[in-house]
């Protein structure tokens, strides 16, 4: 599979089905006194989860490809999904699947790129996690002894790694802080992690003076400067406020506020943004490009500097997202219904507004009907972030709404 098959863009001009559900009115709570989901939806979700992955086990077996090992469209994609199961429900029997996808994963890998997403990271990572949790830890520290390794050839510039989430630095950021929010900082040292930064703040630093940009801070990826959360400068700028470190802090406002604004001066009128710096067409409402992604940029820099145009844009783009997301790609987390979910999940717990949380839970019953909304069936039905197995962790991830995290993503 190529690197652009992931994120391919080309589709008739028809993206998204109409949606047809009503927005919200004041009616009865979907969420107790405990923060949970409740009602129907809950407990058509709780009965839908298990029935969908006998689904999804018995697709696997006549349309996987065990040699892709990624969290994208692999084994440990589906490993990722069981473990995040295994944190809602308690289940051992969820954390033995874990361990089993994981297993498939660590043997195929090629050592060829360094990302959580799409590459050995990702396996090292969540493998590293799973063994810990099973108290093999000897194997644990193996693992994770691979995956700091990788920062040689992550910091090298002879490497010439891009600064992206799917297959750059950022990628590689995201694999040591979700090993260390679940693992420590005695297994992931703060000092590394601000290294990886250095690098990403670096490279988008030398880039923008050499392009005399109005952003003190520019990405590329494949010649294109791209604005979304999978390849482009938001997802990369999220993924760094993020880090809760003084070192990364101390850029807020010479490097990350001025280039935010800088993306978000971008936005069409409709509240959706471009795809990249040189497409000015707006079409795409997916979280790999488009609003979907934006919105967590946006709502981590509400966050930092507290200014209001931020959350005004973010709940800009909730809107675009309601009246375009239910998407004719399918139901996946990178560019379906799911992964559009999610943004309606992120503004809910910054707002705690119960629109944003009737908007995600209308997404969600969408998704219960998965299969019958004639949509394109993606080239993995049942990877995480193309298919099937998205939408079951984006399902579990909603009975608690106020902890749900865009899987490879948020922390």
């Amino acid at each position: 599979m190529s690197k652009r098959k992931h994120c391919d863009d080309e589709m008739d001009d028809k993206r998204e089905h109409k949606n047809q559900f009503p927005d919200y009115g004041a009616g009865p709570d979907i969420i107790n006194s405990d923060g949970q989901l409740c009602g129907e939806l809950a407990t058509k979700i709780q009965a839908f989860v298990p029935a969908m992955l006998v689904r999804m086990e018995e697709g696997l077996k006549y349309n996987s490809d065990e040699r892709d090992y990624s969290i994208y469209t692999g084994t440990t994609g589906i490993a990722l999904l069981y473990l995040h199961l295994y944190k809602i429900f308690d289940s051992s029997e969820y954390l033995k699947r874990a361990k089993s996808y994981v297993k498939l994963g660590l043997r195929q890998m090629r050592g060829r790129r360094q990302t959580f997403l799409c590459g050995d990271a990702g396996p090292l990572a969540v493998g590293a996690v799973v063994y810990n949790i099973l108290g093999n830890e000897s194997y644990s520290q193996e693992l994770l002894s691979k995956l700091k390794d990788m920062h040689v050839e992550v910091l090298s510039p002879e490497f010439g790694l891009p600064d992206e989430i799917l297959y750059g630095k950022a990628g590689y950021l995201y694999s040591l802080l979700f090993v260390q929010k679940r693992l420590g900082k005695a297994i992931i040292t703060d000092e590394l992690v601000q290294k990886v930064c250095n690098t990403i703040f670096a490279s988008g630093k030398s880039l923008a003076r050499e392009e005399k940009s109005k952003s003190p801070l520019m990405y590329m990826w494949h010649e294109k400067h791209y604005i979304g959360a999978a390849h482009g400068i938001s997802g990369i700028l999220y993924l760094l406020m993020q880090v809760d470190l003084a070192g990364v802090k101390s850029y807020y406002d010479s490097l990350i506020k001025p280039s935010v604004d800088f993306i978000d001066d971008l936005k069409f009128p409709s509240g959706n943004y471009p795809s990249s710096l040189s497409n000015k067409s707006d079409r795409l409402v997916q979280w790999c490009h488009g609003a979907p992604g934006v919105i967590y940029m946006l709502l981590q820099a509400y966050k930092i500097f507290g200014e209001q145009k931020y959350l005004d844009h973010a709940k800009a783009c909730g809107d675009v997202i309601w009246e375009r997301g239910l998407l004719k790609k399918g139901y996946g987390i990178c560019h379906g219904t799911a992964g559009n979910g999610y943004g309606f999940l992120a503004l809910y717990q910054v707002t705690k507004d119960p629109k944003d949380l009737y908007r995600a839970s209308k997404f969600a019953e969408w998704c219960t009907a998965y299969g019958k909304h004639e949509c394109r069936t993606p080239d993995r039905p049942y990877s995480l972030f193309e298919g099937m197995a998205g939408a079951v962790y984006f399902l579990a991830d909603i009975l608690t709404p106020g902890a749900a995290k865009f899987p490879a993503f948020e922390l």
